[in-house]
């Protein structure tokens, strides 16, 4: 992996986590996600699946993991199944791990290679109540590939009928959501590295500059800094493209006079950072760009004050959209009048700004979590209001990483320009 190693005491501490939350007599089963087919014999990157590399920290393909904490053999309560490698393996493809080494980075000492799966899961199988099986519960997620976790669900209950069949995607959920400080820190490398992209781009855009352009800026700072690269398909969108929320053709001249808008993070060690800047072509701000810049600016102050404990998305969301509404109004885009008269369930504002405002973020960008549990010390939300006025070819996105804590928001990304005036002063020849 490029990432410098990480602590396996996260792992260990989050499989105790998992652990304490099965019932008695439960095995649980994690796969690795499949290495995807483009065409031909063209394969995507290999992404690792989220909840595997929670529990272990491993990052290989075809990596099994199965808890058994109530086994009377303490050797068989945790063990990691991989593909055992050989000459051809290692000609082609490279150096797999080998059982000493996944140990160490997982801290599970029980390492067995794949093909002695079945014949382990049946044996501990003889002795379990319960099986937890994983699933992608995402409540945005559209899954049409079949995944190995889901052959193996599949498969585990033709074979054991019998066995009572719990998730394990609701405690993933709840144990994901709150932020370790070693995840912490990763992510904080995530963003300073996101940060170290965002500055170079200040020095490089100038009008003429082709979208596609400065992605490519973003990706070699991203790789130079042992990321993998983007976490998510990076938002190069300048003048109206800005007003599509999931823009990224990124093939298109940034004009004299744009502003252009880019969403991109970089990803380290599976951990993501979200970032979203608005900037002007030419290094300065229209006076018109400047009052949507600084509206949406103010919007996002007072959002991140809400990223505390107790309270929720729903009130968050609210309170948000409340402040957005006002904005709104101030900039001439919606009338006082026709605000007081508006059905509460279509408010006006969402026709300029039409998204939420945060996410939970972690493994994933959207990561897991349950929308309705109040904020807790240890969850970390993006924060992203936006203006999109389109009949202007206007769209204004800002977006920072805040961690909530006991002491109030910190925000992740405080060492990565957003004030206008420091914007402009930095894009200066």
């Amino acid at each position: 992996m490029r990432y410098l190693p990480v602590t396996n005491q996260l792992f260990v501490r989050n499989r105790q986590n998992f652990r304490k939350q099965l019932k008695p007599g439960s095995i649980a089963v994690f796969h690795a996600n499949d290495i995807m087919p483009t065409n031909a014999d063209g394969t995507m990157a290999f992404r690792q699946n989220s909840d595997l590399f929670y529990l272990t920290g491993i990052d290989q393909e075809e990596s099994i993991l199965l808890l058994f904490p109530d086994s009377k053999d303490p050797n068989m309560q945790e063990i990691l199944f991989l593909r055992e490698t050989n000459d051809l393996i290692l000609t082609w493809e490279g150096y797999k791990l080998t059982k000493q080494q996944a140990a160490e980075v997982s801290g599970i000492k029980t390492i067995f290679w794949l093909d002695e799966f079945k014949q382990v899961l049946h044996v501990l199988m003889s002795q379990a109540e319960h099986v937890y099986l994983n699933t992608n519960e995402h409540m945005r997620a559209v899954v049409e590939v079949e995944t190995r976790d889901a052959r193996f669900i599949k498969w585990c209950m033709q074979q054991y009928p019998l066995h009572k069949y719990e998730r394990s995607a609701p405690i993933m959920h709840h144990l994901r959501a709150i932020k370790s400080e070693a995840e912490i820190e990763l992510m904080k490398k995530a963003c300073a590295i996101t940060g170290q992209a965002f500055r170079r781009l200040l020095g490089f855009i100038k009008p003429g500059v082709m979208e596609y352009e400065i992605e490519a800026e973003i990706y070699h700072e991203f790789l130079r800094n042992r990321s993998r690269g983007p976490a998510y398909s990076s938002i190069i969108a300048s003048g109206a493209n800005a007003c599509i929320l999931h823009y990224t053709d990124n093939n298109e001249e940034c004009k004299d006079g744009e502003l252009v808008l880019m969403d991109f993070g970089a990803e380290y060690a599976n951990y993501a950072a979200d970032l979203t800047r608005t900037v002007p072509v030419n290094g300065k701000f229209t006076k018109r760009q400047r009052q949507v810049y600084d509206s949406v600016l103010r919007v996002m102050k007072a959002a991140i004050q809400m990223l505390v404990p107790g309270n929720s998305l729903d009130q968050y969301h609210s309170f948000v959209g409340t402040v957005m509404q006002n904005e709104l109004i101030n900039l001439g885009l919606l009338n006082e009048s026709d605000v007081r008269n508006q059905d509460p369930a279509k408010p006006l504002y969402k026709k300029y700004f039409m998204h939420g405002t945060s996410h939970l973020l972690g493994l994933d960008v959207h990561d897991v979590g349950n929308k309705y549990r109040p904020f807790e010390e240890g969850m970390v939300f993006t924060c992203e209001p936006g203006i999109y006025i389109r009949e202007e070819g206007i769209g204004v996105r800002l977006e920072n990483n805040i961690l909530v804590t006991k002491n109030g928001p910190l925000n992740l990304m405080q060492d990565i320009p957003l004030e206008a005036d420091d914007i402009e002063q930095l894009m200066k020849p």
